[in-house]
């Protein structure tokens, strides 16, 4: 009876360290930041955890990024890229045909502009991001500093992970926009499915700007975080697991192959319609415990140690 009830204890244990309460982590990065210096120490004021994305050629760029980077916060590099839609340009936009120099040296300019930075992410650029072609010229740059790269998804076929391939460039992406309504309402509920996402996903990273709006939001909600839910910065999230949902791009530039052409095309392969969901280890865990715990030998050795068989 005491091995049975030993055995039940170990069980437990064991259940106990493989069934931990899931914290999902969230990372809140405020853009746009170099115009505004009113509104942006008042996001400097919040924790440390919340990350800030700094124009390069915004007037107060390096005064905003050495004051983020003393308080504590991670400082990235808010790059203009092209968009899809016909507007003027800022200066030194990327777009996707530039050449690998031009690129450079526009990344180097807005390194010496803002200082600190360790990743970059991009302003507008649903034009550049989906272009294979052009992102690989901009990861090429990257890998140079030993910056990731905060894809803000501003099209769904975005390029970027694919371009990233080799370069040793680390790609995470925005889940959120907090902001694109600009009301408090709006911006409450787009906090709250980060924190869903976060919690469904185990991490998720929501996106914003210094509005006014946004920062009364903020200051209300990041201190009352639910227990399960941690704030981080951007980038502790860089080894965990990104799905790629891009399809392959059509329009890249032609390349000339100097091997010798093969008849045989082989067989197609059947690809999923919808992208598959990755299952991580939470999950795994989660399932074992349960079928350990309502496995026949455990729920025996439940009703031995309740002394069922006891006259």
């Amino acid at each position: 009876m005491l091995q049975f009830r030993s055995l039940a204890l170990s069980i437990t244990a064991a259940l106990a360290m493989i069934s931990p309460a899931h914290a999902g982590k969230l990372s809140i990065v405020i853009d746009d930041f170099g115009y505004r210096p009113h509104q942006e120490n008042q996001v400097l004021a919040l924790p440390n955890t919340i990350s800030v994305a700094v124009l390069p050629n915004a007037p107060h760029a390096r005064e905003m990024a050495t004051k983020a980077h003393n308080g504590g916060h991670e400082v990235l590099i808010h790059l203009p890229m092209a968009p899809l839609s016909k507007q003027p340009l800022e200066k030194d936009t990327l777009r996707p045909d530039m050449s690998s120099d031009e690129i450079d040296r526009i990344i180097r300019d807005a390194v010496g502009k803002v200082p600190y930075a360790v990743g970059l992410n991009n302003h507008m650029g649903s034009a550049m991001t989906s272009s294979l072609f052009g992102m690989q010229k901009v990861m090429q740059t990257l890998s140079h500093y030993n910056f990731y790269f905060l894809d803000s998804m501003t099209i769904g076929n975005s390029q970027s992970m694919r371009a990233a391939a080799g370069t040793g460039v680390k790609v995470i992406k925005r889940r959120v926009f907090l902001d694109d309504k600009q009301n408090e309402a709006e911006i409450r509920v787009q906090f709250n499915r980060a924190i869903q996402l976060a919690r469904r996903n185990g991490s998720a990273i929501a996106i914003g700007h210094p509005h006014p709006t946004t920062v009364r939001v903020l200051q209300q909600m990041v201190y009352n975080l639910p227990p399960d839910i941690t704030l981080v910065r951007p980038s502790s999230l860089l080894n965990e697991q990104q799905v790629d949902t891009s399809t392959p791009q059509n329009g890249a530039p032609a390349q000339q192959s100097t091997s010798s052409r093969n008849p045989f095309r082989g067989v197609k392969l059947c690809k999923p319609k919808q992208p598959q969901q990755p299952v991580y280890a939470s999950r795994f865990f989660t399932v074992l415990g349960d079928s350990i715990t309502h496995s026949t030998l455990v729920q025996y050795m439940q009703l031995q140690w309740q002394g069922w068989d006891q006259p």
